[in-house]
């Protein structure tokens, strides 16, 4: 199979169940959004020395997968006959079992506190933010298509555990947190 297919020279890109949408929508942005985090969590991977953390994120990434798919497929009788796989609430229940497991390791948050530390806790920052920016636009998108609620619940909760496994690489490093200093 070949890489390029030349379908998209024109600046269009195909949805599964064939329909031809503009690079430029909003659909694919939210997508390509999905695409980038995933991309910034498999970097991630590579400077993070928790050797389950890693394996979280694995796991992550695959229902990465499974929501870019989702996002891909407009809901519509022709596409339910593909039989896409949608995101099922098991996805962010089990991002909220990992969120508790690690925060209860952590001192009790009471200050605002700042990107950075280690290089690991940054990239998950970065990861963070990534994710935000992909809630975001998934409820512009929402505002004029169907999408299922799972998605929006499970992309908020990847936010809190990629900021919680943020502060979590930090302590295992002897890295406090960086408090928020308005002052300074």
């Amino acid at each position: 199979m070949k890489i390029y297919t030349k379908t998209g020279d024109k600046g269009e890109t195909g949805l599964f169940g064939g329909e031809r949408v503009s690079k430029d929508s909003l659909r694919i942005s939210v997508y390509g959004t999905v695409d980038e985090l995933n991309s910034f969590i498999g970097l991630a991977i590579n400077k993070i020395k928790t050797e389950n953390i890693k394996e979280n994120l694995k796991k992550i990434q695959n229902y990465l997968f499974t929501v870019g798919a989702e996002l891909a497929t407009p809901e519509n009788d022709k596409t339910k006959k593909l039989k896409i796989e949608r995101t099922p609430v098991t996805f962010y229940t089990e991002l909220e079992k990992m969120i508790d497991e690690y925060d209860g390791k952590l001192d009790e948050l009471k200050n605002f506190i700042l990107p950075g530390g280690t290089e690991s806790a940054a990239l998950l920052q970065v990861c963070r933010t990534i994710c935000r920016r992909a809630e975001r636009e998934l409820v512009s998108l929402r505002k004029s298509v169907t999408i299922g609620d799972n998605i929006l619940i499970f992309l908020n909760r990847l936010s809190d555990l990629l900021f919680v496994l943020s502060r979590y690489e930090n302590k295992v490093s002897n890295h406090p947190d960086i408090i928020w200093d308005p002052k300074s």
